[in-house]
C-alpha cells in the first residue's frame, strides 16, 4: 500500500486493517440486530403482544445514544483496538443473557443492555480515519459502514433457518446464542491482530475529557443545544414504555428517568463549561479552529439516514410477513434486501464524495432518500411482492449512501476529536431510530415512511443552507507542540 493505491482484495498494510475492522463492526451489527428476523417466532412461541414487540424494538435502539458518546470519548483516549475488543466481549454475554430470558422483563432488560453493541461503528470510524489518507477515507469509510451495516442483513438471511435448524420452541433462543459465541471469539482475533496507527504516526488524543472542545461562542450554545434531542429521545422512550401507554414501568418510575435525564444534561452542561469556558474570555488561535455547525449539520443528516435504517430494519421483516402474508423466512430473506445494499451504496456514497465534493454528493443523495420513502408509503398488499422489493432496494441504496456521505466527512472535522465527533453523529442516527420507531407505534407502516420523508426534505434543506465544503488541512498540535497539518481536500 505504500503506492497510494486502493486496492480491495489486498490483505496487508491499511487494507488489512479495513478487513478487520469492518468484520469487528459486521459482528456487531449480527448481534444487535439478531432479534428482528426472530421476532415472528418470539411473538408465537412467549404470546408476545404487538405493543410488546414494538417496545422491544425500540428498547434496541435506546441505550445507543448514550453508548455511542460515550465510547466516542472512550476510544478517542484509549485507542479502537482495546475498544473494539471490549466492546465485542460485552455484547457476547448480553447475548447469553438475552437468549436465556424466560419472561418478558428479562427480555425488555437484557434487549435494553444490547444497544450498547450500537456503539461499535464509532470505534471503527476512528481505525479507519487513522490508517487512510484523506483522498481516500471516504471510500474506506462506506466499505467499514457499508460492508459492516451488512451484519443486519446476515442475520435476517441467516438466524431463522438457523433456529428452524435447532427446532422447537427454543430455536430462536440457539440462534440469538450463536452470535454472541462468534462475537466473543472475534473479540480476542481483533485485539491480537490490529494496531490503532500504522507504525511512526501519532495517535491524537483530546486535551480534556468529558465533553468535545469548542472554538467559539457560537459553537458552545449550539452544542448546549445540539446535545437535548439525545435526552429528549430517551425521554420520550420512557413516555412510550410509561402509564400512559404500555405500562411497562410506573409513574413514580417515568418521573424519575425524567429526572435522572434532566440531571445528567445539566452535569453534561457543567462539564461542556468547565472544558469551554475560555471561549468566552481569550480568543481561540485561528489554527485551532473548526466550525461545530458542521457537526451539527452531519448529525440532522444521519438522523434521518442512519436513523431511518435502524427503523426499516427493525420493521421491515414484519412488515413484509403481514402486509404480503408470508413464511417468516422468506419474510426476512427479502427484507434483508434493505440492508443488502449496504454492500455497494455506502461505499458508493463515500466514493461519490471523495470524487464529486462532499457537500453535492449528500445533497443530491438527500434528496433520493426523501423521494424514496415517499415511494414506500404508497406500497400496500395489493403491490406485487417483487415490486416492493425493488422500491424496498432502491430506496435503501440512497440512505446507505448518504451514510456513506456523512461519514466521509466526519473525519475530516477535527482529527483529534474523530471519536467524539463520529460519536454524537451516530447518536444522532439513534435518536431517529427512538424517534421513527415511536411514531410506528402509533401510525400505520405507510404514514411511518411519509413522516420519514418528510423529515428528509427539512434535513436537505438545512443542508443547503448550512454546511460547508470542507477545504485545504485542518491543524493538530503534536505533543512536542510543534504543528501537523493535515490534507483534507
Amino acid at each position: 500500500m505504500s503506492d497510494g493505491r486502493f486496492n480491495l482484495f489486498s490483505f496487508s498494510g491499511r487494507m488489512r486493517i479495513l478487513h478487520l475492522t469492518w468484520f469487528a463492526f459486521f459482528l456487531s451489527f449480527f448481534v444487535w440486530f439478531n432479534m428482528a428476523p426472530l421476532l415472528g417466532m418470539m411473538r408465537e412461541t412467549l404470546g408476545l403482544s404487538d405493543q410488546q414487540v414494538k417496545a422491544l424494538l425500540i428498547l434496541n435502539v435506546a441505550l445507543t445514544i448514550p453508548a455511542r458518546i460515550v465510547v466516542g470519548m472512550l476510544v478517542d483516549h484509549f485507542g479502537p483496538r482495546r475498544m473494539y475488543s471490549l466492546l465485542l466481549a460485552i455484547g457476547a454475554f448480553l447475548c447469553f443473557a438475552f437468549a436465556m430470558a424466560d419472561d418478558y422483563e428479562q427480555l425488555a432488560l437484557t434487549r435494553f443492555l444490547l444497544g450498547f453493541v450500537g456503539a461499535g461503528f464509532v470505534i471503527g470510524i476512528r481505525m479507519v480515519s487513522e490508517w487512510f489518507p484523506a483522498k481516500q477515507v471516504g471510500v474506506a469509510e462506506g466499505i467499514y459502514g457499508g460492508w459492516g451495516n451488512f451484519g443486519s442483513a446476515a442475520a435476517a438471511m441467516i438466524l431463522p433457518s438457523v433456529a428452524l435448524m435447532f427446532g422447537g420452541d427454543d430455536g430462536w433462543r440457539y440462534a440469538i446464542a450463536l452470535t454472541g459465541a462468534i462475537a466473543l471469539v472475534y473479540s480476542l482475533v481483533y485485539f491480537f491482530s490490529v494496531s490503532d496507527t500504522p507504525k511512526g504516526s501519532t495517535y491524537f488524543k483530546p486535551r480534556k475529557t468529558g465533553a468535545m472542545e469548542i472554538t467559539s461562542r457560537g459553537d458552545y450554545f449550539l452544542y448546549l443545544v445540539m446535545n437535548l434531542p439525545m435526552y429528549g429521545a430517551l425521554a420520550l422512550l420512557a413516555w412510550k414504555l410509561g402509564p400512559d401507554n404500555l405500562g411497562m414501568i410506573g409513574e413514580t418510575a417515568t418521573w424519575l428517568i425524567y429526572a435522572t435525564l434532566a440531571g445528567i444534561y445539566l452535569f453534561q452542561a457543567v462539564r461542556i463549561h468547565q472544558i469551554n469556558h475560555h471561549v468566552f474570555t481569550e480568543e481561540v488561535p485561528e489554527i485551532e479552529r473548526y466550525k461545530f455547525k458542521q457537526v451539527a449539520v452531519l448529525d440532522l443528516a444521519y438522523l434521518v439516514t442512519f436513523g431511518s435504517e435502524l427503523a426499516v430494519v427493525s420493521m421491515l421483516p414484519l412488515f413484509f410477513l403481514d402486509t404480503f402474508d408470508l413464511d417468516p423466512r422468506l419474510a426476512g430473506l427479502l427484507a434483508s434486501g434493505y440492508a443488502f445494499m449496504n454492500l455497494l451504496a455506502r461505499p458508493g456514497g463515500g466514493l461519490f464524495s471523495d470524487r464529486f465534493g462532499r457537500k453535492r454528493t449528500l445533497l443530491i443523495l438527500l434528496g433520493g432518500l426523501t423521494a424514496g420513502y415517499f415511494l414506500l408509503g404508497n406500497i400496500t398488499g395489493t403491490w406485487p411482492v417483487w415490486l416492493a422489493v425493488v422500491a424496498t432496494m432502491a430506496c435503501s441504496f440512497f440512505v446507505q449512501a448518504g451514510e456513506g456521505a456523512v461519514f466521509a466527512m466526519v473525519p475530516l472535522v477535527k482529527r483529534r476529536l474523530t471519536g467524539q465527533i463520529a460519536g454524537m453523529a451516530g447518536a444522532y442516527g439513534n435518536v431517529g431510530a427512538v424517534l421513527f420507531l415511536t411514531v410506528l407505534s402509533f401510525v400505520s407502516p405507510q404514514t411511518f415512511f411519509f413522516v420519514i420523508a418528510g423529515a428528509a426534505l427539512l434535513v436537505l434543506v438545512i443542508t443547503a443552507l448550512f454546511l460547508e465544503e470542507p477545504r485545504g488541512h485542518m491543524a493538530e498540535i503534536l505533543p512536542d507542540g510543534t504543528v501537523q497539518m493535515i490534507k483534507v481536500h
